[in-house]
């Protein structure tokens, strides 16, 4: 099942690993016996997919999520596999998305303006009048 993130864009099967094991979920009384749990494993260095910038781009962005520069996503909500596998595919094509589309937009230094320096320092000396105030204030 290749995963399509963008019209141009499609992670072969072989890049993909899965497993499977119990859920704690929900269900009735097949809870423990069916394999309805999902975890979809794709290793981001050792995709062929992608180009080195996005592959660094994606690491950067996920660097606390990933495990030995793989993404981990698990889903167990559905008590049916197929509906999990869907589900992890979703997220996995999501996170994918996000990291790809972030841009980092340098600030642009700028000075305040001449009001806002004036509302800055008439605020200071109007708390500075408030504090001088209550110094010489005899019980």
């Amino acid at each position: 099942m290749d995963i399509k993130v963008f019209p141009t864009l499609t992670i072969p099967s072989k890049e993909i690993k899965w497993k499977f094991s119990k859920s704690k979920g929900p269900g009735g009384q097949k809870i423990n016996k069916t394999n309805s749990k999902v975890q979809l494993i794709f290793n981001i260095r050792k995709s062929k997919v992608f180009s080195d910038v996005q592959k660094n781009k994606i690491i950067n962005n996920l660097n606390n999520k990933l495990v030995n520069d793989s993404i981990f996503i698990t889903v167990r909500s559905e008590r049916q596999q197929h509906k999990n596998r869907e589900l992890a595919v979703e997220k996995m094509i999501l996170t994918i998305k996000k990291c790809l589309k972030i841009e980092n937009k340098i600030r642009r230094s700028t000075k305040p303006t001449i009001t806002s320096i004036k509302k800055r320092i008439a605020s200071k000396k109007l708390r500075g009048e408030l504090k001088k105030n209550r110094k010489y204030y005899i019980y």
